[in-house]
């Protein structure tokens, strides 16, 4: 699971995340939405351990990822927004590169990895350098090397840029799945249909702050739409008014 306590990051006097408490538990596909400049993509990176919270703590399988980071980052994967890789490695490499990160290697690992991309339609990729791999295939490739340890937790940043439908779909289904077997996922994402139609909860973050948690009927009652669905209970939440504003202007 995921457990964030009064988890805090400023940069100067600016606070780019408030004082977050937040569970995540096992099996749930948690949703974490926001505006531009929320804070999301800030408390993913202290999550894994990227960025040092200004106060606070992130736990992971009730590890505290300060106290004890290698053991902590042992249960994660992490699939960030943009897919930064080695580019002189093969796909095959780059995976086995990160198993091995985690200590991880030999058959099982070759065995799981060649799954992977072919799951992803990257088989026929394996053996050619990273270089030569497109924006969407390296997404492939993060995501599948998120998988190749058998974290028990994995956070995601904007896991849909990129890919292709069918590649979509897969990873939907994948995420599915993974927490189905009592894994844990919190994911960012700004495609308000993947995050109402995949998650179990959601949180919706402005100003650095948690605006709302829960479900979609227990979001539908604390923004006060009835039976409307995620993107009208977003905007109530975070700028129902800029978006009349808008309308006014194109009128004017």
């Amino acid at each position: 699971m995921i457990q964030l306590e009064q988890l805090t990051k400023r940069y100067g006097r600016f606070t780019a995340v408030d004082a977050i408490d937040l569970t995540v538990p096992r099996g749930e596909l948690f949703g974490f939405l926001g505006p531009n400049g929320a804070g999301k993509t800030t408390t993913l990176r202290m999550i894994a351990g990227i960025l040092q919270p200004t106060a606070g703590r992130v736990r992971l399988a009730g590890i505290d990822v300060a106290e004890n980071p290698v053991a902590a980052k042992a249960h994660l994967g992490f699939i960030p927004d943009r897919p930064f890789i080695y580019e002189k490695l093969t796909g095959t490499e780059f995976l086995r590169f990160v198993a091995g990160l985690f200590g991880q290697e030999g058959a099982p690992v070759e065995r799981r990895g060649r799954e992977l991309l072919a799951l992803f339609d990257l088989e026929e990729w394996r053996d050619e350098l990273v270089e030569s791999y497109s924006h969407g295939m390296r997404q492939k490739l993060i995501i599948a090397s998120a998988f190749i340890h058998r974290p028990s937790v994995i956070v995601v940043d904007e896991p849909m840029v990129g890919l292709d439908p069918k590649a979509a779909k897969i990873l939907k289904e994948l995420f599915r799945r993974y927490v189905d077997r009592g894994n844990t996922i919190m994911m960012s994402t700004h495609t308000l249909e993947v995050a109402e139609g995949l998650c179990d909860r959601i949180a919706i973050i402005q100003g650095g702050a948690i605006r709302a948690c829960g479900t979609l009927d227990e979001l539908r009652v604390h923004a006060a739409v009835g039976d409307d669905g995620l993107e009208a209970i977003f905007l109530r939440l975070t700028g129902e008014r800029a978006a009349r504003d808008l309308v006014d202007v194109l009128d004017s």
